[in-house]
């Protein structure tokens, strides 16, 4: 008996692996193993390297230790059998999964040799659209948006119904700041493959990109509801921590976070999400040690400079130095192994270095194709840092009229008007910062307040001299609301809200367990319907 059992697993594996590399999806992997001739076993469910090679190839979030098990299962498969093009595309595929998770870059020239090798023994978009999406999702790792952008369209071309390209292709769009491409690539998206988990969480982060964050909200909480893994549970939590977040709800966000760590305790977003909003809640000590608990995990850039801008706004000068070399350092390493990590580091030249480096870092950008609303914003922002607010100001209009709502932008914008002796705007778009997420910044939300001291109260009453005799005419007084329940008369026409409004947050309960999650739709009355008005629509079609 024991020997027919070893016989049965080594047959076992032998399936699982030759049904890996021929690019057979988890689902299939787990229906050959059904068929495995041993009544004492019953059917076996996807191993790790089945669930990373189902994760990788839709683009979804899976796990480090899957993806490494699925890496080792390649890479030893590949030794033996190295002319399997598919088997070349899925390792290169799970090598910048590794790499973003592990927030280590030198996997990247690793992935780019795993795929060419796979497009080399097959090659053409449409013989091999794995390995060539693999290019295009290996190209927005790096950042470089174009390339992704080439790579995604020659598969979408050669094969308009594989939905896997839609994601790569909306990334490069958004990072090229063609956002009508992204929401026309969403819309196409949406009716290959209505309601997974992969596109809910899509539509969320373009949904919030465009500004709609209550859409947003109801598609990362339904991305939520139907999520099938920890990466993606804790994926979708994280999403509606940051919008929590970003509509300056620090303990609403928290409390997403917190539930996300305890899905996945190695998700380093919500880590580092969490150290953010502990700074908004004046826990600067926890924040602290969750910064550094994240850069152990993953040293990512980003990570090094906020903790640094940390460290500046308590006056601790020294601990800040030392993370912004670490920051040098690691976007050194970065560039080496092809990533482009120019947006990071003019971010951090405009104001912690020199601005007019920043300044020529962002106009490389710009010249590359790179005008996201974050590109427009950092180069607005190097321009008046640099002592040019009238070439500054065209740069922070474009940030911020792409609909997003940024807390930064605001600020930005507003103190480039005041620099310009432009007060009403200045005193508008430093109070929207300041009413979108009041905590925004530990360096910067002071100095919006302050500015808008500075600027002082709008002046009260109404103009003089309107009929041009010198004396003052007094505003005819605003018409009276009607009674409570009274349907308005054609003398007082109902007044639709603008849609420029940001719309009210939901509250939801807390959040003592990952059981209890609060819903994003919990405050709401009834359901959220999905919005039928295709994402490429002009926003005036939108309810």
């Amino acid at each position: 008996m024991n020997a027919k059992n070893t016989m049965n697993t080594q047959h076992m594996r032998h399936i699982r692996r030759a049904a890996l590399a021929t690019g057979v999806g988890a689902v299939l992997v787990a229906g050959v193993l059904v068929f495995v001739p041993d009544r004492d076993q019953g059917p076996a469910t996807p191993g790790p390297e089945a669930r990373a090679r189902a994760a990788v190839g839709a683009g979804a979030p899976a796990s480090l230790p899957d993806v490494a098990a699925l890496i080792r299962d390649r890479e030893a498969w590949l030794r033996d059998n190295p002319g399997d093009a598919g088997s070349w595309a899925v390792l290169g595929a799970a090598y910048v999964e590794r790499g973003g998770l592990r927030a280590d870059t030198a996997y990247y020239p690793k992935a780019e040799q795993a795929l060419r090798r796979s497009l080399k023994v097959t090659p053409g978009e449409r013989r091999n659209p794995a390995a060539t999406t693999g290019l295009a999702s290996l190209a927005n790792a790096r950042h470089d948006y174009a390339t992704a952008r080439k790579w995604g369209e020659a598969v979408r071309k050669a094969d308009p119904a594989r939905w896997t390209t839609y994601p790569v292709l909306i990334e490069a769009y958004n990072g090229l700041g063609d956002y009508p491409a992204a929401g026309k690539a969403l819309d196409k998206l949406r009716a290959l493959r209505p309601g997974t988990p992969r596109v809910l969480s899509v539509s969320s982060a373009v949904y919030r990109d465009r500004g709609w964050r209550e859409d947003a909200a109801a598609k990362a909480d339904e991305a939520l509801t139907k999520a099938g893994t920890s990466a993606e549970k804790a994926g979708a939590l994280h999403a509606l921590g940051g919008l929590a977040w970003e509509r300056g709800e620090p303990k609403e966000a928290l409390r997403y976070y917190d539930a996300a760590l305890k899905v996945a305790r190695d998700h380093h977003p919500s880590l580092a999400g969490r150290a953010r909003v502990l700074v908004a809640l004046d826990r600067a000590d926890e924040a602290t040690q969750d910064y550094q608990s994240a850069i152990a995990e993953r040293p990512l850039p980003e990570y090094a400079l906020e903790l640094g801008e940390l460290y500046d706004s308590l006056g601790l000068d020294g601990d800040a130095r030392s993370q912004y070399t670490l920051l040098r350092d690691r976007t050194t390493r970065a560039r080496a192994d092809g990533v482009n990590e120019e947006l990071l580091l003019a971010r951090f030249e405009s104001d912690h270095g020199n601005p007019r480096a920043a300044v020529e870092r962002l106009e490389s950008e710009w010249r590359r194709g790179h005008r996201s609303m974050r590109v427009s914003d950092a180069l607005g922002w190097a321009l008046f840092r640099a002592g040019e607010p009238g070439k500054a100001l065209p740069y922070a209009k474009r940030a911020t009229e792409q609909g997003m709502r940024s807390a930064l932008f605001s600020y930005h914008q507003g103190e480039i008007e005041r620099a310009l002796g432009m007060d009403g705007p200045a005193r508008r778009h430093l109070e929207e910062a300041l009413r979108t997420n009041p905590r925004f910044s530990p360096l910067l939300a002071p100095k919006a307040r302050a500015a808008l001291d500075a600027l002082g109260e709008l002046p009260g009453g109404g103009p003089k001299d309107v009929y041009g005799n010198g004396e003052y005419t007094p505003l005819s007084p605003a018409p009276s609301a009607p009674p409570r329940g009274t349907a308005p008369s054609a003398a007082t026409p109902s007044v639709a809200p603008s849609r420029s409004a940001a719309p009210s947050a939901p509250s939801g309960p807390s959040v003592p367990s990952v059981a209890s999650v609060p819903s994003a739709s919990s405050a709401r009355s009834g359901s959220v319907s999905t919005p039928t008005v295709p994402v490429s629509a002009p926003p005036d079609a939108r309810n």
